[in-house]
């Protein structure tokens, strides 16, 4: 019996649209391209350049693109994918098509049965929006790295996982550099169990990581954390300012990658409205998934594979069956500090700390769970 919204005799296939194929769009793409449905994925970069361990990026960028940036023909299991490098420009709900402008220029519509809006945050100078060929990838790691290695002092600013982990891998990439990291709490990591910031702030003292809590910058106006500064930076309270020769914004200052969609599909914060089963209400057959969906407070669902239930709700949603609902947890939890000397600690949501010895993070994790078991293959 054929299922409603499947494939039929003389009828082509379903199309799902994947708009944006970083961390959570590819995952999704990954998932949907198993089954008998046809995949069209949109990215502003000819590549996955994650969003993930910003400390590593800046201090150790080879290390770093060689799991965390990785060419889309390297992945197995996107080769059934058509993928457009092109820049989102607008979608026509009751049309079902996304324009889209390429590389190369001109526009371009695309229709869709299902549209899933995976196209995250900007997010500093290391998650932008924008249409970016490799050079430009290149250009950006080379760049935030050599500022950093070239500097005498370093002042990291925010208190969450990208703040606290880039004050620890530049403290360890380079020992003589006086690295300082500034946040607004009495802890840092306050979305996280308290355990995982009493195991950072020992990291981080072994590092010689000077800590200033009650920190809040002062940021005039129109201020953008998208590039590394030069100091002295001032603070809300009064207390007497910090200079440095490099200062790191990572204060969480995050804007939804979502001007190309009707406004009526997001809430006051500009992230798109999903119900528990990631469905867009109020229009039909349109998913969201990963930072720009508004799960939760959290927008966890870029952080607790939430792209395969997605996958699974597209194909319920396109045979007329019932969707399941994603339930997000309360706290983050996962990898805080990057790879450190001895291992990588990935943390709990009850912010008990599980480490992958030094040996094991090449051979077993990035080699055996991460490029096989969740991407499913990765060339190389």
């Amino acid at each position: 019996m054929t299922r409603p919204g499947m494939t039929r005799p003389g009828m082509t296939r379903p199309r799902v649209v994947v708009a944006g194929l970083g961390d959570s769009g590819l995952l999704t793409a990954i998932h949907l391209a198993r089954s008998d449905v046809d995949v069209l994925g949109v990215s502003s970069r000819p590549g996955l350049v994650s969003g993930q361990e910003l400390g590593l990026r800046l201090a150790r960028p080879e290390r770093w693109a060689r799991d965390y940036r990785i060419g889309f023909d390297r992945f197995r299991r996107l080769d059934p994918v058509e993928k457009v490098h092109a820049e989102l420009v607008a979608l026509d709900p009751a049309g079902r098509t996304v324009t889209v402008r390429p590389a190369a220029g001109g526009t371009r519509s695309v229709p869709y049965d299902v549209l899933v809006v995976a196209t995250g945050v900007t997010n500093g100078f290391w998650r932008l929006p924008h249409l970016q060929t490799d050079a430009d990838v290149d250009a950006a790691l080379a760049g935030a790295h050599a500022r950093l290695a070239g500097a005498g002092s370093v002042l990291v600013v925010g208190g969450g996982a990208a703040a606290v982990s880039s004050a620890l891998q530049v403290a360890t990439r380079w020992p003589d550099t006086a690295v300082t990291l500034a946040f607004p709490g009495e802890r840092a990591l306050p979305r996280h169990h308290p355990r995982v910031w009493s195991v950072a702030r020992r990291r981080l003292a072994r590092a010689g990581v000077r800590l200033l809590p009650r920190h809040r910058a002062e940021l005039p106006a129109g201020f953008t954390a998208d590039r590394i500064t030069t100091g002295p930076v001032r603070w809300t309270n009064g207390q007497a300012p910090v200079d440095a020769d490099a200062v790191l914004w990572a204060i969480g200052s995050v804007r939804p990658n979502t001007d190309w969609l009707p406004p009526a599909l997001l809430d006051e914060q500009g992230f798109v409205r999903v119900r528990p089963t990631l469905e867009v209400p109020g229009v039909d057959g349109v998913f969201a998934v990963g930072d720009v969906a508004a799960t939760d407070p959290l927008r966890s669902s870029a952080r607790n594979r939430a792209d395969r239930l997605l996958a699974r709700n597209v194909l319920a949603h396109l045979r007329g069956e019932p969707l399941s609902s994603y339930r997000p947890p309360g706290r983050r939890w996962g990898s805080v500090l990057g790879p450190e000397a001895d291992g990588l600690r990935v943390f709990a949501p009850s912010g008990h700390p599980f480490r992958f010895p030094a040996w094991t993070v090449d051979r077993l994790l990035q080699a055996w769970i991460v490029r096989r078991g969740i991407y499913g293959g990765v060339r190389r």
